[in-house]
């Protein structure tokens, strides 16, 4: 890609350059030649006024005399680069005046025979030993003479001055061309470095191995990529750490519940009694109910990453608690309570929320006796809204206020065997996704108060 890139970028070059230079030449000639034939035409009419004229010296009109006309004019005019003015009496060369990289007469002698021979003023272009030379040739008739005037340009000089100044103009475009291809094949190989980059780091990735990452030191396109690419592969990790945590979680908790459940088949041919056997076949149950439930939560965990873990709506949170209230007193014989103040209007998913509530009533139940009080409520404080579950039970360590909300995280001072230890984590992965938290509210007395704290517009 680099040398494709180099070669274009080359390439455009090399045609600008020759363009520019072709260009530069053509126009340069036009206007030498524009030049050369207006100073040409400004000597012809410059000697021609002259000539019609009256002798500056004395007044009086030439009247023919062409000697007296060339010595005017000869003693005033001065030849530009290249020029040179001849002037001819009876065929014979009577004065002339060149530059210095103009020819003398004695070298135009067939161009001389020519001018000699004309009978009217003409211009045009001759063949010299330095190349073509426009001119422009006027006949005279004086007394009793004939005449010449002749001007002519030699531009050789001045062409090779252009040439020069054009194979300069080349050596200031193939020097150019030098360093822009070797800015471009450094700047190409640092544009494209991030794109080498994801393809190494892809090289080195691995199914265990997500932790690599292309490093990034621009604002480019292919740093752009580059990041894009880094930040894939954190979404991949994140993916893949959930899954991994899934199947870790799955394996360690499903592993002695399936024991049992493998223990009890193989002894249930020595229950001798149909009670024995029932007896066995309900531990059995359960623990598959157990198991079922393990991967249920799990499932919950696991699908928090995913977009559509929650569907948003406006919620009133006084209605939601009063729905959650009336499914809750099915769940055991408690004084459920129900404790709202005032409407509570959030952005929330209604299911989850109520998944959470919940879930806490029925971690409330587990650590209270029948006929214990429980109440649920909502409430708006600081901005937020909050949603609890308020037990008298047994209550929580403050040792334990934090890691209770872990996976398989449980209680030292309540029930360990109760619930499979990710209840509150189910409780805190819902909070989260709505923007706000989940905590144990430190309180006075016996029993536990759980808060979910969820902010009126979602962060």
């Amino acid at each position: 890609m680099r040398v494709r890139i180099l070669a274009v970028v080359i390439g455009l070059l090399l045609l600008s350059s020759v363009g520019s230079v072709l260009l530069l030449r053509t126009v340069l000639f036009e206007r030498l030649d524009e030049e050369v034939q207006l100073d040409l035409d400004k000597e012809a009419a410059e000697f021609r006024l002259l000539s019609a004229g009256n002798d500056p010296q004395t007044g009086d009109p030439f009247d023919g005399d062409l000697r007296g006309v060339f010595d005017v004019y000869f003693r005033r005019e001065i030849p530009n680069e290249g020029e040179a003015l001849l002037a001819f009496v009876d065929g014979e060369l009577y004065e002339s005046r060149r530059a210095q990289d103009a020819l003398a007469a004695t070298e135009l002698e067939p161009a001389v025979s020519y001018w000699l021979s004309l009978e009217r003023s003409e211009s045009g272009v001759i063949d010299t030993p330095i190349g073509l030379a426009p001119y422009v040739a006027i006949p005279l008739q004086g007394d009793g003479q004939d005449g010449l005037f002749v001007v002519v340009n030699f531009p050789q000089f001045e062409r090779g001055e252009i040439d020069a100044a054009i194979r300069t103009q080349i050596a200031v475009h193939v020097g150019t061309l030098i360093v822009a291809s070797l800015l471009g094949l450094a700047l190409a190989g640092r544009v494209l470095r991030p794109l080498r980059s994801v393809a190494s780091t892809a090289r080195r990735i691995t199914d265990t191995d997500l932790t690599q990452r292309i490093p990034i030191s621009g604002r480019d396109e292919a740093s752009q990529i580059a990041a894009a690419f880094n930040d894939m592969l954190t979404r991949l990790e994140a993916v893949f750490g959930t899954q991994r945590r899934f199947l870790d979680d799955t394996s360690h908790e499903l592993r002695t519940p399936l024991t049992i459940v493998r223990g009890h088949v193989e002894l249930l041919g020595l229950d001798e009694t149909p009670e024995e056997r029932q007896e066995t076949i309900a531990l059995i149950t359960d623990e598959i109910d157990r198991m079922v439930d393990i991967v249920n939560d799990l499932l919950v965990l696991a699908q928090a990453d995913h977009p559509d873990f929650l569907h948003l709506e406006p919620l009133d949170l006084g209605a939601l608690v009063r729905e959650v209230h009336r499914k809750a007193t099915a769940m055991a014989a408690r004084d459920w309570q129900e404790v709202t103040r005032e409407p509570i209007v959030v952005l929330g998913d209604r299911r989850r929320l109520t998944q959470a509530i919940l879930q806490l009533a029925d971690n409330a139940v587990k650590h209270t006796s029948a006929g214990d009080r429980i109440q649920i409520g909502a409430r708006v404080g600081g901005g937020d809204a909050r949603l609890w579950v308020d037990d008298c039970g047994s209550g929580v360590s403050p040792h334990d206020a934090e890691r209770i909300f872990e996976r398989f995280g449980r209680s030292a001072s309540r029930d360990a065997t109760a619930g499979t230890g990710l209840g509150l984590a189910i409780v805190r992965t819902i909070a989260e996704a709505h923007g706000g938290t989940v905590s144990l509210v430190a309180r006075s007395g016996p029993g536990a108060r759980f808060e979910i704290t969820v902010p009126t517009q979602l962060r």
